[in-house]
Parts: C-alpha cells; sequence; structure tokens
C-alpha cells in the first residue's frame, strides 16, 4: 500500500481504486473526491459564531469604498468607518515616545542615532535586556516577559494606591480579548444542565457572546438600564441568574467598565454590590477594564474590581475570584495593531494557574513588540526624563479631545426627533437608541433582517457612514440601536451628524 502511495505515474484510475480503499474516503461519480470539511462536517459550533462588529455591514462598506475608488457614482465621496474603536485608523497620532521605543526595540542600530532621546534609549535597552538573546525577535515566556511582568504589577500597585500586585498572578496577552477567551475556556465544563453559564451584559461585547459559542456554552443575559445611564442594577442581575438555572449552570459573572458598547462608568457603590453578589453566588468575576484611561463626564471615576474587593475586607477580599483585563488597544494609546494586554488573577486556585499556564503555553508566547508597547503604557517617562514633558501633553491632548466628542456626540444625537442617547461617560461609543416606523420594521422583515440592521444598512448605502446594528450587542426586545464610535476628527463627526440627522428625516419620512 506504501509502495503504491508514493508511485509518481500512478494511473487515474488506479489512484480511485486506492482512494476508494481508504476507509470513509467517498467519491464523486465523477471520479473527484468529496472535500472533507464541509458546512456539514465542520464544528457546528463555529456556524453558531458571530461578531457584529465585522460583520456583513462592514464587508459591504469595504465594497462600497473599493467602488468608490473605481469611480463609481455614490451620493457620498467617502466611507466614514465609525464601526469599530480603532483610533490610528481614524487618524488619531501615535504617542511619540511609545513608537520610540518600540522602533529602537525592532531595530537596535538606532540606539547609536541622535534622533531618539536618552530615556527612550535606556527604555529600549531595559526591555531588550529582558528578552531572550537580547533581541526582541526571541520568542518570550508564555506568560510574558518577567521584567515586563513586574512593571505591569508596578502600574497595578500604583494605580490602586498601594495595593500590592504579584508578578506571577499577571498574564500577558494578545490584547485583552486572548485574556478572556483563556479564562473562558478555563471556566467551561460540564453537560446539559450542568454546562457551564455565563452572565453577560446586555447590550455587550460580541466577544463574551461569539466565544461561548463557540465553547458550546450558555449566556445568560442580564439588562443594564438604559433608563438610568445604562447602569447596572442587583435585582435584575438577580432575575437572570434565576433565569439561567433553569437551563445551566451560570459560574461566570462578566462585567465591562466603562461599558463597551453603552459608555456607561460604574460608580464605586455599583462595584460594590457587583462583587457582593458574585460572593453571594459563588461566580467568577471577569471585569472588563480596557477603557479605565476613558473616562470624561463630570462626577465619574474609574474604580477598579481588584481594589473595591481589597477594600471590602477579608469576608470578600479572600475568597471571590477575579480575572481583570486591560489592553493598549484603547485609552490615549490607541495602539491596536500591537495586540499588547494583560490579565490579572485575584484568589484563583494555585492547581488551576498552572493549568491556565500551560493553556497559554500553547500559543507559545504573546507577540513580543506588543509587550514592548504595554511596558511603555505601565512605565511611562517620569517627571524630570527628556520625554516626560511631550509625553504628558500628547496623552491629556488625545483624552481632552475624546471628551470633547463624548458630548458632542450626545448632544447632537439628542437634538434629531426620534433618536435619544445617553450621557457617553466613558470607553469610545455612543450607543443611541432609534424609533423605526412600523412600514420599515415590516419592510426589514420581508428582507430576512433585523429593523436596525436594515436602518444601518440603509444609512450606509445613502451617506457612506458605516456604523454597527445594535442587534449584534443585544438589546431590550422592542428597542433600536446602533453603535457609533466617537474616534473620527472633530470636523467629520460635525459632517457626520449633518448626514445623519438628513438620513433620518428622510428614512422616517418614507417609511411613516
Amino acid at each position: 500500500m506504501a509502495a503504491t502511495l508514493f508511485q509518481p505515474c500512478l494511473s487515474r484510475s488506479r489512484a480511485i481504486g486506492f482512494l476508494m480503499a481508504i476507509p470513509n474516503h467517498k467519491v464523486s461519480n465523477g471520479g473527484v473526491a468529496q472535500k472533507v470539511l464541509t458546512l456539514e462536517t465542520m464544528n457546528s459550533n463555529i456556524k453558531k459564531v458571530e461578531y457584529a462588529v465585522r460583520g456583513p455591514i462592514v464587508v459591504r462598506a469595504g465594497a462600497i469604498r473599493k467602488e468608490l475608488e473605481q469611480g463609481v457614482k455614490k451620493p457620498f465621496t467617502e466611507v466614514i468607518s465609525a464601526n469599530i474603536g480603532d483610533a490610528h485608523a481614524m487618524g488619531q497620532a501615535p504617542i511619540t515616545f511609545l513608537r520610540q521605543v518600540v522602533a529602537l526595540c525592532v531595530y537596535p542600530e538606532l540606539l547609536k542615532s541622535n534622533e531618539f532621546p536618552d530615556d527612550a534609549k535606556q527604555r529600549a535597552q531595559r526591555i531588550l535586556g529582558g528578552c531572550g538573546g537580547g533581541s526582541i525577535g526571541a520568542y518570550s515566556a508564555s506568560q510574558g516577559v518577567e521584567l515586563i511582568r513586574n512593571d505591569v504589577a508596578d502600574y497595578i500597585e500604583h494605580r490602586d494606591g498601594g495595593l500590592k500586585a504579584d508578578p506571577n498572578d499577571i498574564f500577558l496577552c494578545t490584547g485583552a480579548s486572548d485574556g478572556v477567551v483563556a479564562m473562558l475556556k478555563l471556566l467551561v465544563s460540564g453537560e446539559g444542565k450542568n454546562r457551564t453559564g455565563a452572565m453577560i451584559p446586555i447590550p455587550q461585547y460580541p466577544l463574551y457572546s461569539a466565544t461561548l459559542a463557540e465553547l458550546n456554552s450558555t449566556m445568560v443575559p442580564y439588562y443594564l438600564d438604559e433608563d438610568n445611564n445604562w447602569s447596572l442594577d442587583s435585582a435584575e442581575l438577580q432575575r437572570a441568574l434565576d433565569e439561567g438555572r433553569g437551563v445551566c449552570q451560570p459560574r461566570v459573572l462578566c462585567v465591562i467598565n466603562p461599558g463597551n458598547p453603552t459608555g456607561q462608568v460604574l460608580s464605586r457603590q455599583n462595584v460594590e454590590e457587583i462583587i457582593k453578589f458574585a460572593k453571594k453566588n459563588n461566580l467568577f468575576l471577569m471585569a472588563d477594564e480596557v477603557y479605565q484611561d476613558n473616562v470624561y463626564a463630570e462626577g465619574c471615576a474609574f474604580y477598579s474590581f481588584k481594589k473595591v474587593l481589597h477594600d471590602l475586607g477579608p469576608e470578600y477580599n479572600t475568597s471571590v475570584e477575579l480575572a481583570s483585563f486591560h489592553s493598549i488597544s484603547k485609552g490615549y494609546m490607541g495602539e491596536c495593531g500591537f495586540r499588547g494586554g494583560y490579565m490579572e488573577t485575584v484568589n484563583l486556585d494555585p492547581k488551576v494557574k498552572e493549568q491556565l499556564r500551560k493553556l497559554v503555553s500553547c500559543r507559545l508566547c504573546p507577540p513580543v513588540t506588543g509587550q514592548a508597547a504595554l511596558d511603555i503604557v505601565v512605565n511611562p517617562p517620569k517627571p524630570g526624563e527628556p520625554s516626560y514633558e511631550q509625553f504628558n501633553e500628547e496623552k491629556n491632548n488625545v483624552l481632552g479631545t475624546l471628551a470633547e466628542k463624548a458630548k458632542l456626540t450626545a448632544d447632537m444625537f439628542n437634538s434629531i426627533p426620534g433618536v435619544t442617547c445617553n450621557t457617553v461617560q466613558g470607553a469610545m461609543y455612543s450607543f443611541p437608541r432609534i424609533t423605526i416606523p412600523d412600514k420599515a420594521i415590516e419592510a426589514a422583515k420581508a428582507k430576512g433582517q433585523t429593523p436596525d440592521d436594515f436602518y444601518a444598512h440603509q444609512l450606509l448605502e445613502e451617506t457612506g457612514i458605516c456604523v454597527v446594528p445594535g442587534s449584534g450587542f443585544g438589546q431590550r426586545p422592542g428597542t433600536y440601536h446602533f453603535r457609533m464610535t466617537i474616534l473620527p476628527p472633530t470636523e467629520k463627526m460635525k459632517s457626520l451628524f449633518v448626514l445623519f440627522r438628513d438620513f433620518h428625516k428622510r428614512f422616517t419620512d418614507q417609511y411613516t
């Protein structure tokens, strides 16, 4: 059999005969082997995965952009990608010091150049000293470069007012998403009604629902209170938990703070209530805190779950299990392409932590360039260093501009009849609610679309504005929303609102 397999001049008829002899290998009547991997034979869980942020409307936006480049006439001249939190794609300038250090790490010959400040060179040399062979091109430990994990621990300690962080509890990740997926993989187990359920906020970031679908786990949705600026209510958590227990075993509570797509910032009292709820119901807490630098509204502040958990005392801080996540893709950095982030675990069973280390080792290590960029975020220039003033100015300019656009967004949407928008307290998005006429709902149904998807597609085709339908994030039945980022430049945002206002009036008139 082996000799036949490797004969270079095997005739077609003999080859077909050989294939027929292989168990479970089917050959069509035309003599062509049927594909092994088909929609029918592939992993059925993957077919359940949906990720609206890069869904069909984004694909259509890309096609329209190409049509414009080819000279196809449209009622607009450009596609405005307001669908995703990709700061640099929207024109935000990178932070100079961060890029200087990463450039020096990638090409150490630049250390000889006089074009780079001394503190950038020293920082690059320090990072390279922690890398295998002194090269950023070497694999790191699967948990991340030790020196950088130490810096992350120092950053957390400073952020939380002196609360110690253990570098051994910190796992560097390929963006925060990597850590979220790894932790959910550890948590999901059981069969039938004993299968792990995860409590997810609605609206939610679709990474969570997509990952749970891939893992064949159950999403237990709890609704944020839109009438109270998307706050989180303990009674709603209890309702969702009770309902979830009828179909699965809820074991994890996921919280996004500041919120994506809703832009709310949890009060300290809210964070305490959530921790107490997790303790009472024996739930593992996952705190997505990637927008912790993005807090804009007066009276709002970011409170880390780790800090609040500690402050609640031994009854809570010795038992509640927590994983929190941060990323360099958001904040003032917006370095999405570097794919850098970290996860910190609290009160994790040591034996489970070993299993987590084993799990992350399967992907070898996160990108070391992303780890280097993360190090600049957690260990920025200090007062008195050559780059401090410029770094601080650039950081404050980015956050100040985002704060202005957050206010502008809510004010503009709320000036349009049939549209309401809560205050954008933080993060990078608004999630306005739109009134859709009954005739438009019927037209959407006839096309096999949800009403908000139908609305968003028409908005794109008529104005070039690309947003994500609210149904991709989840919303209360009978309500319709879309997510729009606040990242486009201010003048483009103003022109976008003029286009949107005119479209919404036309759409409403057309279907009323």
